[in-house]
């Protein structure tokens, strides 16, 4: 199994519940074929830069699955079909590069709790130093 990121666009929704119910014949797609969806996140809706089938907006859905590489071509062949999915676009996920930005990330948050930690111990001291002084 193989993890891809697939992008969604949905147009003509209106409400969160209809999202709901097109996402979950989305991805219900995916399970046919033996895959798994992993997580799926709403990006909101977005207003296209250049109308698309005299369409002017949709909403976007970021969604991380796995699955077989040979079952791709397939997943893409059946969304041609399911009305309620505009557009999908499924990308190969680098896990080289996603370890590397976990790695970061996870740099970058012990630099931030050091900043904030290190601030904490300035401010406290601050605190002590005024209140000796009020009370000489």
């Amino acid at each position: 199994m193989k993890k891809y990121d697939a992008l969604y666009i949905f147009t003509g929704v209106a409400k969160d519940d209809v999202l709901n119910a097109n996402l979950e014949k989305a991805l219900a797609e995916v399970t046919k074929l033996g895959g798994t969806v992993v997580s799926a996140e709403s990006l909101g809706k977005r207003v296209f830069s250049r109308p698309m089938a005299k369409k002017e907006s949709g909403v976007y859905v970021k969604v991380r699955l796995e699955m077989e590489p040979s079952a791709v071509a397939t997943l893409r062949a059946r969304y041609r079909l399911v009305e309620e999915v505009f557009r999908v676009q499924i990308l190969a996920v680098d896990e080289r590069r996603e370890a590397k930005l976990v790695a970061e990330k996870a740099a970058r948050d012990e630099r931030q709790a050091r900043r904030e930690a290190d601030a904490q111990t300035k401010s406290d001291a601050a605190r002590t130093r005024t209140a000796e002084e009020t009370e000489a």
